[in-house]
Parts: C-alpha cells; structure tokens; sequence
C-alpha cells in the first residue's frame, strides 16, 4: 500500500544575508562617494537642437547675465596642477589644505588674491561671497588667459600620459581628450562672449564647444564651434 505523501512546510527563504548585503554597499558608496560642490553661478543657456553631448574630460568658462566670467576644469589632478602654476607666477600662497580643498570646486569667479579666503570659505558662504566680480580678463590682468593655458596644458598633459601608457601596455584607451567649452546664459551680451572667445584665439585655440540646453528639456547639450 502506498504511503501518504506527507504535508510538508512552506518554503523558507532566510533574507538576513540580502540585508546585510544591502547595509555593506550603502555603506561602501557612502564612504567613497564624492560630493561635487555646488556651481557659483547658475546660468540658463540658450536653447538649440544639438544633441552633441558635452565630453567629461572639459575645461570651461561660463559668462552669467551680468558679464562675469568663471572657469572651471573637470579633472581635478589638471586643476589643482594649475592652481599650482597659477599661486607661482602671481605670488599667491596656498596651504595644502587649501589645494586640496581646490580640486574639489566645481569653478572659480574671483580674482586669485581673493582665492585663498574663497576656498576657506564654506559653501553657503561662497553663495554671497564679496567681491565676486567674476575672474580678471582686461589687458593688463588677464588672468582668465593664464587660467586657461595652465588647465589646459595639465589636462593635456594628463591626457597624453594616460594615451602612452595604453599604448605601451595594449590596452585600450578610456579616457577622452580634453575639449573646451564656453556656457554663457541666454541675457549675456555678445560683447562679453566676443572678449572669451579672442581669449582662446589669443593662445591659438580654435576649437572650442558652445553649451546650450536642449529646446523642450532642461538637459545641457554642447555644439561644436
């Protein structure tokens, strides 16, 4: 005679070990997640059809309605090389700390004597921070030119070691060459855009991307120039 099947229990799925899983990956972007700092000006570009998307690898000068102009690099190693060659050639000093804390700003608009107290300054500060006239870039202090020859050298430069260590080691090249970029709001009077652009053809950059936003979104886009 057939035995009777016996009822047996519920299947049991024990979920502790998915919960401690979940409590070590939140944990591990916690601690290696970097925050990127606010911007200190926000700008709303004009609009375009462009779907070009800006290249991370970037070093940008944005100009807001009233004419002041920032700059910004997004690889922090570059940056902090040009702050750096930067603090020699005006005789401004830095702490470590100091450029350290640098290669964390998004962008800079104020002059580089008045860097150092920016940079001490805490985010909520930066937002009203006094004189932020925005970085020098008439004939006798143009520092805008020198802030761009020095970032974009040191992004090249890193560029090109990244590219030869690929090529000795045969593997493939991840990394993106460095692009510049102008960003100016909608308002910005062309003049002011104009005394950027003779900025980059002074030191014989004649490529160079403009950022609009996407018509319909708010999605920034970069169109070649």
């Amino acid at each position: 005679m057939a035995k009777k099947p016996s009822k047996g229990s519920a299947p049991n799925l024990d979920m502790t070990p998915m919960v401690d899983l979940a409590f070590l990956l939140v944990t591990f972007f916690m601690l290696t997640a970097s925050f990127r700092m606010a911007e200190p000006v926000t700008v709303d570009p004009p609009s375009s059809i462009g779907k070009v998307t800006l290249p991370d690898n970037h070093i940008m000068v944005t100009v807001d309605e009233k004419g002041r102009v920032f700059f910004g690099i997004s690889n922090s190693t570059a940056k902090i090389n040009a702050l750096k060659k930067m603090s020699e050639k005006y005789g401004v000093p830095f702490t470590e700390q100091q450029i350290k804390k640098f290669g964390g700003l998004s962008s800079i608009g104020v002059d580089i004597k008045d860097l150092p107290r920016y940079i001490d300054a805490s985010e909520s500060e930066r937002t009203n921070f006094q004189p932020m006239k925005g970085i020098p870039m008439d004939s006798t202090n143009n520092q805008l030119k020198d802030w761009i020859s020095n970032g974009g050298a040191e992004a090249v430069k890193i560029y090109n070691e990244l590219k030869k260590k690929a090529e000795e080691t045969g593997q493939e090249l991840k990394a993106e060459k460095p692009r510049y970029a102008i960003k100016c709001d909608a308002k910005t009077k062309y003049i002011l855009v104009k005394d950027v652009i003779k900025t980059f053809t002074d030191l014989k950059i004649y490529q160079f991307n403009m950022i609009t936003s996407l018509e319909g979104g708010g999605t920034i886009f970069d169109t070649k120039k």
